[in-house]
């Protein structure tokens, strides 16, 4: 549904040229709802402007819905762009004009009659749980529901593709997760491709069915969701999926922590358990094992399109050398540990 192949964006300064996008090549499927993820400046935002052309591409081939933008003439380009909507951050809703007329906008530029602008309007309000807000002004109305009169304005051409461009990044937590299940039940009901930016990791893991992290101009990593949590290929997969999950110690620990390893303390563990090792008592093992006391001070399993990944904190006691060894069994076993410090051992954990 949505191709891009070889695309270059090269951008022209008084310092010389700057490459934003370099050699990007992406396939979205039919139905499935993309995620592109990656730190400010690494180029997210030019990619999926890229992708409508608003912005021009110094070189490659994009492709949506069969049409090769890239060689277009304005005219077709124009005609083209209407099977793809897009929102963004800051919802650009004209103040004067209310719910209602903000979504008819782009069907009173393309010349619809009224009644053909009240049967697209009517069901999208539905679908976008609006109808009772139809007459209300911007000013009116929450920063959800500002959002959600831009997705039914994208939506009133009935497009194949939808663009979300840091969608939900000015929106609190609720809220977000409102919008992201808007956007799946979108996907659903009306069949479409969605391709969406963001920073935020918890947005991947809600709504996406494929991820890919763009950094510094670069895709440098893509897999299927579910994959991309329990078995990230790179340092800046792992990066951004830990980041999602940190939990912290508690504060009656976290100001008794050293850094170094002093006599008389004990560590401080953090333990990723990534898909088999997740729902396995691998602490039970260990603890019997080797003949250790563990106190587990924060513990959450997650499913993520039915991948199973499991954090967990654990104060660890013992003899010096079987501490040493379990931690090898542990890392044997595919547990991924981080030594976060160490503690006295006369402290209460």
């Amino acid at each position: 549904m949505i191709t891009l192949e070889h695309v270059y964006k090269n951008y022209t300064t008084p310092r010389g040229t700057i490459t934003a996008l370099h050699d990007i090549n992406i396939q979205v499927k039919q139905g499935e709802i993309f995620g592109i993820i990656g730190k400010s400046g690494a180029g997210k935002s030019s990619l999926i402007r890229c992708v409508n052309l608003l912005e021009k591409p110094s070189s490659g081939t994009i492709l949506v819905a069969g049409e090769e933008l890239t060689a277009l003439s304005p005219a077709k380009l124009r005609a083209a762009r209407r099977k793809i909507g897009m929102i963004f951050q800051h919802f650009n809703l004209l103040s004067s004009r209310n719910v209602y007329d903000n979504i008819a906008l782009p069907l009173e530029l393309v010349g619809y009659t009224q009644k053909q602008i009240a049967d697209t309007i009517m069901p999208l309000l539905e679908l976008t749980n609006l109808t009772d807000k139809k007459t209300a002004y911007p000013a009116q109305l929450s920063g959800g529901q500002k959002q959600r009169v831009a997705i039914a304005r994208a939506l009133a051409s009935k497009p194949q593709v939808l663009l979300s461009d840091e969608a939900t990044s000015a929106l609190d937590p609720e809220t977000t997760g409102s919008i992201l299940q808007l956007l799946k039940n979108i996907r659903d009901t009306l069949n479409l491709t969605i391709l969406l930016i963001t920073h935020e990791m918890s947005v991947i893991k809600t709504c996406c069915d494929r991820v890919a992290i763009l950094q510094a101009g670069e895709l440098i990593e893509e897999n299927e969701v579910g994959e991309f949590f329990t078995h990230p290929k790179t340092d800046v997969a792992r990066n951004f999926i830990t980041s999602s999950v940190l939990q912290h110690l508690p504060v009656a620990i976290e100001r008794h922590l050293l850094v170094l390893e002093q006599p008389d303390t004990h560590p401080i563990l953090r333990l990723w358990f990534l898909q088999g090792t997740a729902t396995q008592p691998i602490i039970s093992e260990i603890s019997q094992q080797f003949n250790l006391h563990i106190n587990i001070l924060q513990a959450n399993v997650e499913y993520i399109k039915n991948h199973a990944m499991g954090i967990m904190m654990i104060a660890l006691k013992g003899e010096k050398l079987k501490i040493q060894t379990a931690i090898q069994y542990l890392k044997e076993r595919s547990v991924q540990v981080e030594v976060m410090g160490y503690v006295p051992n006369d402290i209460a954990v």
